[in-house]
């Protein structure tokens, strides 16, 4: 084995959106890192939808951005359609989405990776990490190449022992056209990590010239599209359609037929799939009550025929393939061009890792993305992130960054995986945030910016911006509580056209915006400098008025809980001493080893006794250390 003779800060095994993230955010950071991928051809490769965004996804998109991320301002660059989800709700639940240019997206991200300073790419197969006295050095490499790091990003995705199924063929592969990552998840075993088998898959790409669009519904994005990134002011690709299309009972009936040939149902496929995106036989299986199931018929980009069907992935058998898409009205004559297919690989229970997501038993190790038991870019991306911040804080010897639930969904998600673990791959929502009015899409950059800027991510230039819009927040809102109803004749003609007979003298215009009848849109009626604000500064003010109340609360059960997630539990302590713990507690608070009170109390079968008794052995600790100290 040869040693390159170049030694790195922060190397990165993987090259999909965690692992992007992740080099980017590491070199960023000031630190020399090594990007390691199987195809370098295949960077920000978008395997499934070619899309970014949608319901909480689109919260992670925006904190990612907020944190000094790249997928933001990527899919602003290379978005072929934008549309906001949830109009109609809440600011909270309303989220952005984007259909990309599947191969501008990649390549886009290639060249940013390739023209940062103090990032390498190289293109290889890791089949181990490398030891020396117990200790993390580095990984070796199929090409027989060993690189020396001090610290070890794993990002692979769905490439360990990965099994590709269509029918009942099956073959080795990352992704349908890519090999697979051999040696890597069995070193991890031996290691005494616990890796389990996950599942998912995509649908078949279709040729666009052979469908009738004719017979589909024409659905359009937004118009003006809006950015993801806080940085872009507009969206300047070409924007396109969409088209809607529906399963029948014939649909459903040809994939009936073909179970008896389906790896899902025969058995051959071992790994868990994706709750809440399930194969259409699994839905056709799931749901026999269901006449038809919708598609979202999506091109793959400006200058290719493919389309791509959302919902529509299967495993099923080639033949059963093309006579179910063919059963679809509009798609009677459609040509596939790359069958649907499902995939089995590796992935580490995430139990295992600290909130830093760097491993409990490897030091110096860290895992993000797929091997984490998560599903979707989105996901992946923000673990990246996380993961190269903390490896390149870890060579700065400074201490980690752990973002809380209250703080954003990546804390949120992150939080459930270390503490809960998964048996099926894990999806971001939000309903499992309990504090969603205050992270909402909206406001990423107010809660994340300073920890962006603070780490070294945000420049001085971005962060200026976000100060002056911050001002800018706080100053309308000032204005907004003291600038009055003073009844002259444009606020009298106001209130007639209204109807607001009841508005006295002297009330203020924040208390007009907390009517829920009325908005700043009313304002600008008869309010000149209302009308000079600019639109993000309006809404941003009007959400914090309207929904003041809520807000309050939420920040109230924060501070009440604030107490559990800072207390921190020794790594060291020994919870077979505890007295006053049922077995079944010790066992479990044995096994996760959680950072905080706040974690511990989220396990499952913790009971609030439990935390008590723990809160007082915590204080007893205390107290034998600081007595050793002396």
């Amino acid at each position: 084995m040869m040693t390159y003779e170049d030694k790195y800060d922060v190397i990165v095994v993987g090259a999909g959106h965690a692992g992007c993230e992740a080099a980017l955010a590491a070199a960023r950071m000031g630190c020399r890192a090594l990007l390691l991928t199987i195809n370098l051809d295949a960077i920000a490769l978008m395997s499934c939808n070619p899309a970014i965004g949608g319901l909480a996804k689109g919260h992670l998109v925006k904190e990612i951005d907020a944190l000094g991320g790249e997928m933001a301002k990527n899919i602003d660059a290379t978005g072929i359609q934008f549309r906001v989800l949830n109009t109609r709700k809440g600011p909270a639940v309303r989220a952005s989405r984007a259909q990309a240019d599947k191969q501008l997206y990649r390549l886009r991200m290639k060249r940013v990776l390739e023209q940062q300073d103090n990032l390498y790419l190289k293109q290889a197969e890791v089949t181990a990490l490398y030891f020396e006295s117990n200790q993390l050095r580095g990984v070796d490499t199929r090409s027989g190449i060993r690189f020396i790091g001090k610290t070890i990003i794993v990002t692979t995705g769905t490439f360990m022992r990965g099994l590709i199924h269509i029918g009942l063929n099956n073959y080795p592969g990352g992704r349908a056209g890519d090999l697979p990552s051999i040696g890597l998840s069995d070193q991890l075993r031996e290691f005494g990590f616990e890796v389990g088998r996950l599942k998912t898959g995509t649908p078949a790409r279709l040729d666009s010239r052979s469908i009738d669009f004719s017979k589909l519904e024409v659905q359009y994005g937004d118009d003006p599209p809006v950015p993801f990134s806080f940085s872009t002011s507009k969206i300047t690709m070409p924007q396109v359609p969409c088209h809607i299309a529906y399963t029948n009972p014939h649909s459903h009936d040809i994939i009936r037929s073909g179970l008896d040939r389906s790896p899902l149902y025969a058995g051959i496929i071992e790994g868990i799939g994706p709750r809440y995106c399930p194969s259409i036989e699994d839905k056709v299986v799931r749901f026999p009550d269901k006449d038809r199931h919708q598609t979202f018929i999506e091109p793959e980009g400006l200058e290719t025929v493919e389309v791509y069907p959302s919902g529509m992935s299967t495993s099923l058998p080639i033949d059963i393939q093309i006579a179910f898409y063919r059963s679809i009205e509009g798609l009677e004559r459609v040509e596939i061009m790359r069958p649907a297919y499902a995939i089995e690989y590796d992935y580490v229970d995430p139990i295992q890792l600290h909130a830093s997501l760097e491993t409990k038993r490897v030091k110096n190790l860290y895992h993000a993305g797929q091997i984490n038991g998560t599903s979707g870019y989105e996901e992946a991306a923000a673990q990246g992130l996380i993961a190269g911040i903390n490896a390149a804080l870890r060579v700065q010897e400074r201490e980690p960054l752990v973002l809380l639930r209250s703080d954003a969904y990546i804390g949120v998600m992150i939080d459930d995986l270390v503490t809960l673990g998964t048996k099926e791959p894990y999806r971001m929502f939000t309903s499992r945030a309990e504090y969603r009015l205050l992270l909402r899409e909206d406001n990423a950059d107010q809660r994340l910016r300073e920890i962006g800027h603070s780490v070294g991510l945000v420049g001085d230039d971005q962060y200026d911006l976000y100060l002056q819009k911050h001002a800018a927040i706080l100053q309308e809102r000032s204005r907004l509580s003291v600038t009055r109803l003073s009844m002259n004749g444009r606020e009298i003609d106001w209130l007639a056209k209204k109807g607001l007979n009841d508005l006295q003298k002297g009330t203020s215009f924040e208390q007009l915006l907390k009517r829920p009848e009325l908005s700043y849109e009313d304002l600008i009626e008869f309010d000149d400098v209302s009308r000079e604000t600019s639109s993000v500064v309006r809404d941003q003010v009007e959400i914090q008025i309207k929904y003041q109340g809520y807000i309050d609360r939420q920040l109230e059960q924060i501070v009440r809980s604030s107490k559990l997630e800072h207390t921190r539990i020794p790594s060291e302590i020994d919870y077979n001493t505890l007295n006053g713990m049922t077995t079944e507690v010790r066992e479990k608070l044995s096994k996760i080893r959680p950072g905080t009170l706040g974690q511990a109390s989220r396990i499952p079968g913790v009971t609030p006794a439990a935390i008590s008794v723990l809160s007082i052995a915590l204080k007893a600790h205390i107290g034998i250390k600081g007595e050793e100290q002396q």
